[in-house]
């Protein structure tokens, strides 16, 4: 390794480590400036709570044993939802990519139903699935699917137009074609869309919650809310934000892996 292979490389972890640190006081620097404005009573604890006081509702979720039961429901129901959406996505974008006629005759639909609003479509599926888990992972799945084909689908569509052409003259087949240039071409765009489509997960799973849940994340915020319990309320919108950070860097993470694999 060259001497300025490895200053190039020394640079590019010092960035890094400054990117981090930059990232990490910012989350510091907002928790004092919360801790030190209720405090003082410039803002009203009681409506906009404290550190302190949502450290203190987390621990004592734990310890009557009530907070891992609520995470794993929430995880569980975001899990399902983000595999399923995310599967049909890329399989319902494959097949318009494969038939042209077929994209022709969704996309006005696609369209329409990503631009209507999922929560007024809550009473229908409630009553389609009933207030269980069903209705809540269906109203994630209309929420994160429509998103992922359209975005996917996108994706194939650019893929350079003469490679196309050019493996054509080597007589590949349309599956050919796909699985050896589509698919590959498009790798980084539907890791991209994994962090979309994981907002959009959490964001179906909770309103879903909202609508029919007696128990999860979404359930708890919505209890906080109805008994004036603004503690309850943020320390599950915390809860929410570090277990859609841990997801999101997982995701990162298997984009790092097949970009240094290709």
């Amino acid at each position: 390794m060259s001497e300025e292979h490895r200053q190039y490389l020394k640079n590019i972890r010092k960035n890094k480590i400054f990117i981090i640190s930059i990232q990490l006081l910012i989350i510091v620097f907002f928790i004092v400036l919360w801790q030190f404005l209720a405090d003082k009573k410039i803002i009203d604890p009681f409506i906009f709570s404290s550190p302190k006081e949502v450290v203190k509702t987390i621990v004592n979720l734990h310890a009557t044993n009530n907070l891992y039961h609520h995470i794993w429901v929430t995880l569980y129901e975001v899990l399902i939802s983000f595999g399923l959406g995310t599967i049909i996505g890329i399989i319902i974008a494959s097949l318009m990519w494969y038939n042209t006629n077929l994209a022709k005759i969704l996309d006005p639909y696609l369209t329409i139903l990503n631009s209507l609003p999922k929560i007024a479509l809550g009473p229908i599926i409630i009553i389609w699935c009933g207030a269980g888990i069903e209705a809540i992972i269906l109203m994630a799945l209309l929420i994160s699917v429509i998103v992922t084909i359209i975005n996917i689908y996108q994706g194939f569509k650019e893929v350079d137009f003469l490679k196309i052409r050019l493996l054509k003259t080597f007589n590949a087949s349309k599956t050919q074609i796909f699985f050896n240039l589509i698919l590959p071409s498009n790798y980084s765009n539907i890791i991209s869309n994994l962090k979309v489509s994981i907002s959009m997960s959490f964001i179906g799973i909770i309103m879903g919650e909202f609508l029919v849940s007696k128990e999860g994340l979404g359930y708890l915020i919505l209890y906080g809310s109805q008994v004036f319990n603004l503690d309850l309320v943020i320390s599950g919108i915390v809860i929410l934000a570090f277990m859609s950070s841990v997801m999101y860097y997982l995701v990162v993470l298997l984009e790092k892996k097949i970009i240094n694999k290709n």
